[in-house]
């Protein structure tokens, strides 16, 4: 059975309207696709560890998507693994010019509280991909209007995978769920417009 592994971003988790909706898309359209959304620990290593355990309980066909910082994490999963990941604004070496992340953070939907070092910043730096060795395995949904990261870092990094920008939007990626048709007819290798009937 194949599964598809949501990867929230930082400061995240399973609550988020992207991961909600696409369980809720899949078990409608896809219910034989098991639907993955594990809490990720706000530190690096941590994260990684959980998302390599979750990806070790599954089969063969493990799909990924990944949103900001799950979209750089599943980006090194994707070419490590070798499987398919769809990359919604990631974020981009995001060690560089990201301490506003340092210290006390409050994950949005849970509450909890944890304090983000430089250490933990620097960690990132051993999942960085410089090199995509699998780029057809990537799809990338940028937004312009995307108010935390510079979707033109991604549009730059990602230039060798089939890629979307749409202009406008926000960090969020607005009207994610119109985009679950054509993201699960990468995953399939189905054609994308008979995928949307």
């Amino acid at each position: 059975m194949a599964s598809l592994l949501y990867i929230h971003g930082f400061n995240s988790s399973p609550q988020s309207h992207k991961a909600i909706v696409t369980g809720r898309w899949l078990a409608r359209h896809y219910p034989e696709v098991d639907f993955l959304c594990p809490p990720l620990s706000l530190f690096p290593q941590a994260a990684m560890t959980s998302l390599e355990q979750v990806l070790s309980e599954q089969g063969d066909d493990v799909y990924l998507v990944g949103s900001s910082m799950g979209g750089f994490y599943a980006t090194w999963l994707a070419q490590r693994h070798t499987c398919k990941a769809v990359l919604i604004n990631p974020a981009v070496a995001p060690w560089r010019g990201r301490n506003y992340l340092l210290g006390e953070q409050i994950n949005y939907h849970t509450g909890e509280r944890c304090v983000f070092e430089q250490r933990h910043l620097e960690a990132l730096q051993a999942f960085d991909v410089p090199c995509l060795k699998h780029p057809e395995q990537l799809r990338v949904l940028l937004q312009t209007g995307d108010e935390v990261l510079d979707y033109r870092l991604a549009l730059e990094k990602y230039r060798a995978c089939e890629t979307l920008v749409e202009r406008g939007g926000d960090h969020s990626f607005q009207d994610f769920e119109r985009h679950l048709p054509d993201i699960m007819a990468f995953f399939c290798g189905t054609n994308y417009q008979s995928a949307r009937g």
